[in-house]
């Protein structure tokens, strides 16, 4: 009994509340965002019972239906620093879950850096990678700045900041995210703190935090006590629009009136459930959001690389490229490690499709 309820609460620990071992202060409390000591959505997010979340623990942590995780190796494209110099502008790689490396003007900027080998406050344990990242942290070109959307472990690696923190110029996050930066040792003046519609430009490059709907912490206290953030990324001609986590929200409509069209559109599509529809998007509703961004091109992503839901993990894959034939949607599903053009978009292969 002892063992099943350590094992229980080191799963609300790594999975679902992403601790550490510090608990963060409540900052920023001027912003529209925040209430009652708390940052919030704009529509209130229906609360689980204790029935619910007893419930929802034992099934994500002893009741996993099979198929969640890989039996064959994911297939990645291995890179080189000398790979990413050479490449032309204009460039996505795709690292990992939602890991994304984009070159613009000869400069590299890293959306939500996650390099260890578990989305975990410990690395003994938690959600494990189902491949390794197509190139080392220690291999990386010098970064122009990396790009944050909230504090969960899948999203901010503590490890992996850390070893950036030398070779980037810039760290963009939401309001209290960069707060935790800072405590770990990342130079405060490399750290912008953003609200949502605030923005920034750098090297011609604007990015404008837009908003999204989802939650935050990383202890079992400090629930929502950083804000979450989607990101419109603009350069030139360019219009890049990346999710972060979300749920499905009339947000998408109102960003993409004001930035869209979108060329590419990053959008969340795993780790989706029934049992917690406000803060991830099912397929259906993944494809909704790219109409409401006026996308060109839609690249799923939050998926291949962590066991954080129910669903088998092909099925992300699966279910969107069905929808997206269906409605007549371009999608670019590039294997980890492939170039994505982000001028001229390819759709790749289904690469998921042989694997078990």
């Amino acid at each position: 009994m002892r063992i099943l309820f350590a094992t229980l609460f080191l799963g609300v620990a790594a999975i679902m509340s992403y601790c550490t071992l510090a608990t963060a202060a409540p900052s920023h409390t001027d912003s529209p965002q925040f209430a009652d000591g708390k940052f919030r959505n704009p529509v209130k997010m229906r609360e689980h019972s204790f029935g619910e979340m007893v419930s929802l623990w034992w099934n994500v942590m002893l009741a996993k239906p099979k198929g969640t995780m890989p039996t064959d190796a994911i297939p990645v494209r291995s890179l080189t620093q000398a790979d990413l110099l050479g490449a032309p502008d204009n460039t996505l790689y795709r690292l990992g879950h939602s890991t994304m490396l984009i070159k613009l003007d000869g400069a590299f900027y890293l959306t939500d850096p996650v390099f260890s080998e578990r989305a975990s406050p410990v690395q003994w344990a938690g959600p494990k990678r189902f491949h390794a990242p197509p190139i080392a942290l220690d291999a990386l070109p010098p970064i122009k700045a990396v790009i944050l959307s909230h504090d969960h472990y899948d999203h901010l690696d503590h490890a992996s900041v850390k070893a950036l923190a030398a070779k980037t110029e810039h760290f963009l996050a939401p309001l209290g995210v960069g707060d935790r930066l800072i405590e770990w040792g990342v130079d405060a003046a490399k750290v912008r703190q953003f609200d949502w519609w605030q923005e920034a430009t750098i090297d011609g490059v604007r990015f404008v935090a837009t908003p999204s709907q989802h939650f935050s912490g990383r202890t079992l206290s400090d629930r929502n006590t950083t804000l979450w953030t989607s990101w419109a990324i603009l350069h030139e001609d360019l219009r890049l629009f990346f999710s972060g986590d979300t749920g499905y929200f009339d947000g998408f409509k109102e960003i993409g009136r004001r930035f869209g069209p979108f060329d590419v559109a990053l959008l969340e599509t795993g780790a989706y459930d029934k049992q917690w529809p406000d803060v991830h998007m099912q397929p259906e509703e993944t494809l909704q959001a790219f109409f409401d961004l006026q996308g060109k091109w839609l690249l799923p992503m939050h998926n291949g690389t962590f066991d954080l839901a129910l669903h088998r993990w092909q099925d992300p894959f699966e279910r969107i490229v069905a929808l997206a034939e269906a409605k007549g949607a371009r999608l670019a599903t590039p294997e980890m490690g492939e170039p994505l053009d982000l001028k001229q978009p390819q759709a790749g292969k289904p690469w998921w499709s042989t694997l078990r």
